[in-house]
């Protein structure tokens, strides 16, 4: 897998591109310029140049409170990495979203199999054995508030409720189940805005339910 995501890298690398809050740029003096996207105009940022540095950065945000959550919509300003290599940025975006590189990897190549949630609660066991009692309505709300990507996640959600196919939460807007909708950018609209944002240099942060 390393090899194969280092080659999704590499053919990522013709054009600038999005992943999750991260703006990947190719520096003029080459190797790559790692930013948060909403920083990426700016020239007055704290620059660091090792990857694993991409794990402090991660680990707090704006207000300086901890970051349990990778992919929430909550990464913080001010930095930029500056790399010399491809091995150092797939590094570094492990770093900031671990696993999630592998993932887009594996759908991009078609290999990703996803788990459906009702699955995922049956295989539960011990004191968590009761979450497998969880009605359809609570998973409709539950869903909805935690993985909504202007508050909870950015990850797209990939898994069904059950083997039917039922989506996950009816109250979730249609994009967020689309893997080609760039759901960082969905975070920043106005709430009730569900235009969807389709972007050919955005990569996705799948959410196939191997991670619960």
């Amino acid at each position: 897998m390393p090899h194969s995501i280092d080659k999704l890298v590499k053919s990522l690398m013709i054009a600038p591109f999005y992943f999750g809050q991260l703006s990947v740029r190719i520096a003029t003096t080459g190797g790559f310029v790692v930013s948060h996207r909403d920083d990426e105009s700016l020239d007055q940022l704290q620059t660091y140049r090792d990857a694993e540095d991409a794990v402090g950065i991660a680990k707090y945000d704006d207000a300086g409170e901890y970051r349990p959550l990778k992919t929430a919509p909550n990464l913080r300003h001010g930095w930029r990495l500056e790399l010399a290599t491809v091995e150092d940025l797939r590094r570094t975006l492990d770093y900031f979203y671990p696993s999630r590189l592998a993932v887009f990897t594996a759908w991009k190549s078609g290999y990703l199999k996803t788990t459906a949630l009702r699955e995922t609660l049956d295989r539960q066991s011990g004191m968590y054995r009761v979450a497998a009692k969880i009605s359809d309505p609570q998973i409709n709300d539950l869903v909805a508030d935690f993985c909504r990507s202007d508050s909870g996640c950015l990850r797209t959600i990939l898994w069904k409720r059950d083997r039917n196919g039922v989506i996950a939460s009816m109250k979730l807007p249609k994009e967020k189940f689309d893997p080609v909708v760039d759901q960082a950018a969905c975070s920043r609209r106005p709430a009730g805005d569900a235009r969807a944002s389709h972007s050919e240099a955005a990569t996705g942060l799948g959410c196939s339910m191997f991670d619960v």
